[in-house]
């Protein structure tokens, strides 16, 4: 991990735009930039937080003519001094520009570096990092909201909150003083992992495994769904082999559509393979739909799945080829569909959407998106059960003022605030940033 004093350059926007943004940072970020920039004033001597028009030249030759914005420390993001090259986006022109930088004294940034200077600097804590990266991938509404409200330090505030209350709890134990009036809120194992499911859908998108006997129109109602034929779809059973992944925006909440092989006893070994992953599939899934058709309720087929659901799992029966057989009654929870021609889709979608609650999500609450988070608070919440358990048996002051001190470490790890992480965690975090954020 890099931790040294360098001016650091890159791009920060994505290649083939009509602009381009090159950002640097670093203590001689700005007089740097003059050695290459020709504006009405150096920016060596200009104020933070204003722009600068000029020409970027190379060797008397005009590269470009770009706008600076210069930033002072420790008013910038990295903390540093900090400029913003916006140029013309021409792949030529962008990679002079970084030439000229590095060839007067920068070098090129690697992932995620500006973030990682950031947060060694105080700008931020460990969690709004991730969220930088989060908001950056977010690809839906909720996706969004959840990752602005972190990166906005929402999420840190609650935490905060609640290691400051354990530290009062740690002073009254040393002092030997009755705490067992006092409150400490902690979500207790339900709610967090609840909370968690929600979140980490949110962020990953929410998987729903389409399921049911083959030739029952699975891949048609993907098809259907998406509104291109995008599926392969036969009258032949067996035909999808293994299950086919696609995602589709309801709503502002992105939904992972998992079109998976028929069900049915078979002798063909390649058929039996895609059966094996549906389970998988229905295994991972937080909603399950089952799809039978008309004619087989008609002939008596059954309308519950024959494969077992978790508790947490939302099951969905649809009902398909309704207009081949109008008169066919439904069973009572079934929902009727033609995904050859479209009806009930809609219904099908305004269902789907109403099974993701993202209200709490869209009023700024804390919500758990982060496998690190969600093992860190679990920790911490089985630390607080132990104190509290050794506080109604008796466990000696010490002992029980140590638990309380590893539920301050756990919470305290998900932001990093209390102590600076490891190198082991930061490379994990930031492997998965692009270049120049």
């Amino acid at each position: 991990m890099i931790r040294d004093h360098d001016t650091i350059a890159a791009p920060a926007t994505a290649a083939g735009g009509a602009l381009a943004v090159i950002r640097i940072s670093g203590e001689e970020a700005l007089r740097i930039c003059d050695r290459i920039f020709r504006g009405r004033e150096p920016l060596a001597a200009a104020a933070g937080y204003t722009v600068h028009y000029g020409e970027i030249v190379d060797d008397g030759r005009v590269l470009d003519d770009v706008l600076v914005t210069v930033f002072r420390a420790p008013r910038s993001y990295t903390g540093e001094d900090a400029a913003e090259i916006s140029c013309h986006g021409s792949q030529y022109i962008v990679s002079e520009i970084l030439r000229l930088l590095t060839a007067s004294g920068a070098r090129m940034a690697g992932p995620g570096e500006f973030t990682i200077r950031a947060y060694l600097a105080g700008k931020l804590d460990l969690s709004q990092a991730e969220a930088v990266a989060d908001i950056i991938a977010s690809s839906s509404r909720a996706a969004h909201a959840l990752a602005a409200n972190q990166m906005r330090g929402g999420y840190s505030d609650a935490l905060e909150g609640l290691c400051e209350k354990l530290l009062e709890l740690t002073a009254l134990l040393e002092l030997e003083l009755d705490f067992s009036e006092e409150e400490v809120e902690f979500a207790d194992r339900a709610q967090l992992r609840n909370s968690f499911t929600l979140g980490n859908a949110i962020k990953e998108g929410v998987a729903v495994a389409i399921t049911g006997a083959p030739n029952v129109g699975k891949s048609t109602l993907l098809n259907r769904l998406l509104n291109e034929e995008r599926v392969l779809v036969s009258d032949i059973a067996g035909t999808t082999r293994d299950v086919i992944e696609e995602r589709i925006n309801i709503d502002g909440v992105v939904f992972r559509f998992l079109d998976t092989a028929g069900i049915r006893a078979t002798d063909d070994r390649l058929e039996q393979m895609g059966i094996q992953r549906t389970m998988s599939s229905i295994e991972r899934a937080q909603i399950v739909i089952y799809m039978t058709d008309a004619a087989r309720l008609a002939a008596g087929a059954p309308v519950a799945p024959e494969f077992p659901l978790r508790a947490d799992q939302k099951l969905l029966v649809l009902v398909n080829k309704t207009d081949m057989a109008p008169d066919c009654p439904l069973p009572e929870g079934t929902i009727g569909i033609s995904a050859r021609n479209g009806d009930g889709i809609e219904s099908l979608r305004r269902i789907l959407r109403s099974f993701v609650d993202t209200e709490a999500l869209y009023h700024g609450d804390a919500i758990v998106s982060n496998n690190r988070h969600y093992e860190a608070l679990t920790a911490a919440g089985d630390a607080l059960r132990r104190a509290l358990d050794g506080l109604g048996s008796g466990l000696q002051t010490d002992l029980l003022s140590e638990e309380i001190r590893q539920v301050i470490h756990h919470v305290g790890s998900v932001t990093g605030r209390n102590s600076l992480a490891s190198e082991e965690v930061l490379k994990h975090i930031f492997s998965k940033y692009c270049v120049g954020k």
